[in-house]
């Protein structure tokens, strides 16, 4: 599956407060009881940094292993790479704390636990080295207490679960004890495209819906997500929560970041500081070195436009899509589950999930499976299980 920044759609809200989005807690209706403490959940992704909602006041990351260069250890992760972006923002996703945003964008399990496994670059993630990844996971679930698997990548090609050694890697590990959750991707113009992991029949696979970044406004779209049935005839996915609008960091060091940097300075200053912003921040953005001498007004729209078009939050955070981003939400949901209830297997937790969701109306069954993520009622279900 390919990756790169500027690729990633990422979209502003319509209809709620622009560069202002909900926390994701509040537009799904979280259980604030549970902050997955004591879970350990190991992400597959192309790359990963240590970024502050996860290091903050101390770190969650207990461990990193790299497929495609064979090298482990925590300090590989400390300096931001190009191809880190994807990981950071599915583990913030997942298991940040909202550090930088003074716990606005908190997630559901700011306590979890994190093992992280790159098995790709910016350009690829390759159908082979997830198997690797997994098959790694698998061979390390007791040492690092794995329950959760998130993988947030796709394979190359549609193929049967039966004759697909990265499927059957995948079907260990929930033999194992590990629930594994999977991102359905992002191919809903294929009716019935899904690639391993997703395809996978144990696993949970995750599609996506909109909420316009508020479910105020009463409109619960589709999102552009893949659907089954799978080559197989498993439908999939099983369950579907947000896509979109969804809160997540900006990787340190890269043009993105120093850009909402210079976007967010320029609009608290003041008129008379304009100018001297922009000479000192030349070839940072294009547009605005075309306009630096232009008067403040004008340049204000500019700022404007800059903000909305990256669609930065602020210096710290931007709005991005896809069902990368909607499994990472379900992980932090079944880490509350399992803090709940340590006991719970995952063919219950996936069960439960699917108990407990709701359907939405006017989108069809095969785009939504069961229906919508009810994170209450899924924790809720948790605890009833215990006491039995």
């Amino acid at each position: 599956m390919r990756r790169s920044e500027q690729k990633l759609q990422v979209v502003a809200p319509r209809g709620g407060r622009e560069r202002d989005p909900l926390p994701i807690a509040e537009r799904i209706g979280a259980d604030a009881r549970h902050t997955g403490r004591g879970v350990v959940a190991a992400f597959i992704d192309s790359g990963f940094y240590d970024h502050p909602d996860l290091t903050t006041p101390h770190s969650r990351i207990h461990a990193y292993y790299d497929v495609i260069h064979d090298k482990s250890g925590t300090e590989h992760i400390k300096q931001a790479e190009v191809s880190s972006w994807h990981g950071m923002m599915s583990t913030v996703v997942a298991a940040g704390n909202g550090s930088l945003s003074g716990g606005r964008f908190k997630s559901l399990a700011p306590d979890l636990g994190l093992v992280l496994v790159r098995a790709g670059t910016l350009q690829r993630v390759h159908h082979d080295d997830i198997a690797r990844a997994i098959e790694w996971v698998l061979v390390n679930r007791a040492r690092f207490d794995i329950r959760i698997l998130n993988i947030s990548c796709g394979g190359d090609y549609e193929v049967s679960h039966l004759h697909d050694p990265m499927s059957r890697f995948a079907e260990a590990c929930v033999r194992a004890g590990i629930v594994v959750v999977c991102a359905v991707g992002n191919a809903g113009h294929r009716p019935g495209y899904v690639v391993p992991p997703a395809s996978v029949p144990s696993v949970i696979s995750v599609g996506g819906i909109d909420d316009e970044g508020n479910p105020q406004i009463g409109r619960i779209m589709a999102y552009r997500s893949s659907y089954g049935p799978t080559i197989d005839g498993v439908q999939k996915p099983e369950i579907v929560t947000l896509a979109d609008w969804i809160p997540a960091p900006i990787l340190p060091h890269t043009p993105t970041s120093k850009q909402a940097k210079l976007l967010r300075r320029l609009e608290l200053a003041r008129d008379d500081e304009l100018h001297g912003i922009l000479a000192q921040h030349q070839g940072v953005m294009p547009a605005l070195d075309e306009a630096r001498d232009r008067q403040p007004y004008l340049l204000r729209q500019i700022v404007n436009a800059g903000l909305h078009d990256e669609k930065v939050i602020d210096e710290h955070y931007k709005m991005v899509d896809g069902t990368s981003f909607s499994a990472p939400i379900v992980s932090s949901v079944v880490a509350q589950m399992l803090e709940a209830n340590p006991r719970l297997g995952p063919a219950e937790v996936k069960r439960i999930l699917i108990r407990t969701a709701k359907r939405v109306p006017d989108i069809d069954v095969d785009r939504q499976g069961w229906g919508a993520l009810q994170p209450k009622a899924a924790v809720e279900a948790a605890v009833a299980s215990l006491q039995k």
